[in-house]
């Protein structure tokens, strides 16, 4: 995501990390709910990516994208938050220069998850204004070859970014800080890169899926009225669970929107006025906490989902043939 700027100049020399100004309740308080927060993250993501994994009817074209996002929300969970909210907390860093520079490279890993949205908002207006052609064209080895492509180029941006901006060499840092110096051009093209083109597109697509749902509704409503042969009916059922699964991808997508919006502004706004550093770590836990709330969005609207997690719970995914049990039904 969009990077803190940094001027090194002489505050290694004043700079100190903060004495604690919480209770010692707070303070634990603050660890225990920011590690409950993290296992949510990691749990529910890798019931997600184990759910799709394993069993077979679920190998869709759209369940990659939503088996794509898990795995960098879940990657979020481990490498991302963790050190996030801790930094946050102690209000210093702890970790050192070496494990800085992979904190910096690590935080790819939002990206991924924004490109991914960006894919999912294309393959809904693809599935929606042509589903016959959708289907026919459209097969998980070509979303597989997306997806690989999705995470390597934000993988090759992010060390390029973190290259050219000198985090690779041996420059000094100071202690109980960590920052990412990029120059204002880089700042520009980070500020494109991670939000403004991005976002522009999930809007674009997902304006585009409203007006075709919309079209769709009608259509339905006038097939209903109607004596409808064979071929019909079928079409109305596609339409149907085109228009549902795009109504429950658009529910994603908002929340997505919604958690990325403070850190977009803060982004913007950070360019223009000098803004402090705990509110851009605050508004960077809000946005990673839409990896916290993705897997309770399928909770609540999938219901294979809740079946593949009972099945998981039970154990019963380690019995043969498990992997084609009916979980659509």
């Amino acid at each position: 995501m969009n990077r803190t700027e940094f001027n090194q100049s002489d505050r290694c020399v004043h700079f100190s990390c903060p004495e604690r100004s919480v209770s010692s309740a707070v303070y634990i308080l603050l660890y225990v709910c920011s590690a409950a927060v993290v296992l949510l993250t990691v749990c529910g993501n890798l019931l997600v990516f184990i759910s799709v994994f394993h069993f077979k009817q679920l190998h869709t074209p759209t369940n990659m994208y939503l088996l794509s996002l898990a795995v960098s929300d879940f990657l979020i969970g481990i490498f991302v938050m963790p050190p996030m909210l801790i930094w946050s907390i102690e209000s210093c860093w702890i970790f050192g220069r070496d494990f800085c520079t992979i904190y910096w490279l690590v935080t790819s890993f939002p990206s991924i998850s924004t490109y991914t949205i960006v894919q999912i908002s294309v393959d809904r207006y693809l599935a929606l204004s042509n589903p016959f052609l959708y289907m026919n064209i459209i097969s998980v080895r070509i979303t597989w070859a997306v997806v690989v492509f999705n995470w390597c180029v934000v993988m090759t941006y992010m060390l390029a970014l973190l290259y050219f901006n000198g985090n690779f060499k041996s420059s000094v840092m100071c202690p109980g800080e960590c920052f990412l110096s990029a120059n204002n051009i880089w700042s520009i093209i980070d500020l494109v890169f991670s939000f403004i083109f991005p976002l522009s597109l999930i809007i674009m697509f997902y304006t585009l899926v409203f007006m075709i749902a919309k079209k769709h509704a009608t259509a339905i409503r006038e097939l209903n009225n109607h004596t409808r042969p064979k071929s019909q009916k079928i079409t109305s059922h596609s339409m149907k669970s085109e228009r549902k699964a795009a109504k429950v991808l658009s529910i994603l997508v908002s929340v997505f929107l919604v958690c990325l919006l403070p850190y977009f502004m803060y982004s913007l706004l950070g360019n223009v006025i000098e803004l402090r550093l705990e509110i851009g770590q605050k508004v960077l836990i809000t946005l990673y906490l839409n990896s916290t709330i993705n897997p309770f969005i399928y909770a609540l609207f999938y219901p294979w989902f809740r079946k593949c997690i009972k099945l998981i719970v039970t154990m019963q995914i380690f019995q043969r043939d498990s992997a084609l049990i009916n979980i659509l039904s």
